[in-house]
């Protein structure tokens, strides 16, 4: 089993900046890849990032890439996603994610563990 817990979720304004933290614990491997996703009320949880936890080979969503960035703390064992220049679309519960031997990284399903997420609201 894997623990995500998930922190930094507030009330940010537009242009601002927020740094989302995922702290892991429990039985991790080398060959995970950690994401994470969002979700808006009444839609679907979508992509926002991913990272292979050794390599650290990123990946991030056409909607935010230049703007958030994914990161991993090994020895922390804390995944991060830095929110720059944040817009009230990018409003949503936050949720960290990790899965083993994930191919294609912008896939809920493929995820085999979640946190609770965490709620970001961006006002204009």
């Amino acid at each position: 089993q894997v623990q995500l817990v998930e922190s930094g979720g507030g009330l940010v304004q537009a242009g601002g900046s927020l740094r989302l933290s995922c702290a892991v614990s429990g039985r991790t491997s080398s060959n995970y890849a950690m994401g994470w996703f969002r979700q808006a009320p009444g839609k679907e949880r979508e992509f926002v990032a991913a990272i292979r936890w050794i390599g650290g080979s990123t990946w991030h969503a056409d909607s935010v890439r230049g703007r958030f960035t994914i990161s991993r703390d090994n020895a922390k064992n804390t995944l991060y996603l830095q929110m720059n220049t944040p817009k009230p679309e990018d409003t949503a519960v936050y949720y960290c994610a990790a899965g083993m031997g994930v191919l294609i990284m912008s896939t809920p399903k493929n995820y085999d563990y979640w946190g609770q997420g965490t709620q970001v609201t961006v006002s204009s």
